[in-house]
């Protein structure tokens, strides 16, 4: 069969690899999950090196099949991953040499391990993008059919988590729609970014063959080649730039899950959780735990980890490839498969909630409408800041009164400006709302409009 895999993987050293050392340097128990990558990556590498005459064509074909073979063996769960083979690679090429003799060897010709894995990575991270795309544009799918579904719900606005003003539950959905929207673009734009061909970079100083990068490039779909070969084989730019897109993404999912938390105690009782989105407790048989949202805004801080984790690794590196970019890949995987099971788990839960919208609109004391009071004064000739500090005193007045803005008499509105008419009782909750006509505000005609856009957008997803 050739040269044995165990002279093929320690080379120059005399002495067996230490067996905690082993057990310390493999990667294979995580980056097993590359080897659809690695096989396509390998093939194509193949398929040009016999277009170049670097190998022959006999010799494709039988690494080609052998390839295909191990595809076959690994999707089947029949393959056998070896810790001591280290990775992915020589578990792959290991497993050639087994099937196709000495010819696995011509594979490695004009690559090396650094551009492989620097190649499967891209190939992973170019995958795991779309999907982190689609499931946003599902999400944003669904927002958009709530708020559509509840136009005409009209629920206190909060700054500071106090009551500021009035405004559409529909607004407050699109606003997440906006938000999320813009998580895709930073992922379409990151996309862009990693579909760069590194392989044909070798170790880091390139290569002394005539091999072909922009065939392979376009044989992978890749838009462009690396432009420097010891950046290519280093750069793991894009697996931060993809965590840190997802550490946003993610910090808006937790932000929509904390509204979800505080909405749903009895104190709120602005929306229910679907029974199939919620817990129980073990002792409280009334409790009912928005547990899903919970675990979405603690899991938000894991992603954060993998950021920093993958910012500190990459801070001290010398030039060009170190084993410490070995650490790229369990953060890297972690944060797609927990992110894209937040977006999902967020995404039933939104659709589950049953909406209150009499308690929203009960819980509306009249003194969210005071800054409509004082647009009210304004429009009757006083500046703005005239107006605000009269309202202000009207609004103190009331509360020592204990009484509404609306149960104060005309009289008593009098004492504080005469500008003040009888028209000031024709303020309402959905007046207010429908004030809002600046382009981007609460007025149900812009909700519309935004969601109209909206459709629009994820009708072309």
């Amino acid at each position: 069969m050739g040269v044995k895999k165990e002279a093929r993987l320690r080379g120059r050293f005399k002495e067996d690899i230490d067996a905690a050392v082993q057990r310390f340097v493999a990667s294979v128990p995580f980056d097993w999950r590359l080897y659809r990558h690695d096989i396509e990556g390998s093939a194509v590498h193949a398929e040009m090196l016999a277009k170049q005459k670097i190998i022959s064509r006999k010799e494709f074909e039988k690494i080609k099949a052998g390839l295909q073979d191990i595809l076959a063996e690994i999707d089947s769960g029949k393959f056998k991953f070896k810790l001591e083979l280290e990775d992915v690679h020589m578990n792959i090429e290991s497993r050639l040499f087994e099937l196709i003799g000495d010819t696995a060897g011509k594979l490695h010709t004009a690559r090396s391990r650094n551009d492989q894995v620097a190649l499967d990575m891209r190939l992973f991270a170019r995958e795991a993008t779309v999907r982190v795309i689609q499931t946003l544009q599902a999400l944003n799918t669904r927002l958009v059919e709530m708020a559509a579904k509840n136009i005409k719900v009209v629920m206190p606005g909060y700054t500071h988590m106090q009551q500021a003003q009035p405004v559409l539950f529909s607004h407050y959905l699109m606003a997440y729609f906006e938000m999320f929207s813009r998580d895709i673009a930073r992922f379409e734009s990151c996309r862009e970014r990693i579909n760069v061909l590194p392989l044909g970079s070798g170790a880091l100083a390139g290569l002394p063959y005539p091999v072909d990068r922009e065939f392979v490039a376009k044989r992978l779909g890749f838009g462009s080649v690396s432009a420097n070969s010891m950046d290519a084989v280093s750069d793991r730019d894009f697996v931060l730039e993809f965590e840190s897109s997802a550490a946003i993404a993610m910090m808006h999912l937790s932000r929509m899950a904390e509204d979800v938390i505080t909405w749903s105690t009895m104190e709120f009782a602005f929306v229910e959780v679907g029974d199939a989105y919620a817990t129980s407790s073990s002792i409280m048989p009334q409790k009912k735990n928005p547990d899903t949202a919970e675990l979405v805004r603690a899991k938000t801080g894991r992603v954060y980890g993998h950021l920093l984790g993958m910012l500190t690794v990459m801070k001290g590196l010398p030039q060009a490839y170190n084993r410490d970019l070995q650490e790229d890949k369990e953060g890297f995987f972690d944060t797609f498969d927990t992110l894209v099971y937040c977006i999902e788990i967020m995404a039933g839960l939104m659709a589950s909630l049953k909406i209150n919208a009499a308690r929203m609109k009960y819980s509306m004391l009249s003194y969210i409408l005071a800054t409509d009071v004082a647009d009210y004064l304004v429009n009757k000739g006083l500046s703005f800041r005239e107006a605000h500090a009269v309202v202000s005193r009207l609004v103190s007045y009331a509360i020592d009164n204990n009484k509404e803005l609306n149960e104060l008499e005309i009289k008593e509105y009098k004492e504080f400006s005469e500008r003040f008419e009888s028209d000031v009782r024709n303020i309402t909750l959905q007046k207010s709302v429908e004030a809002r006509t600046s382009q981007g505000g609460t007025a149900t005609a812009e909700v519309k409009k935004s969601i109209e856009k909206a459709r629009e957008i994820t009708g072309g997803y």
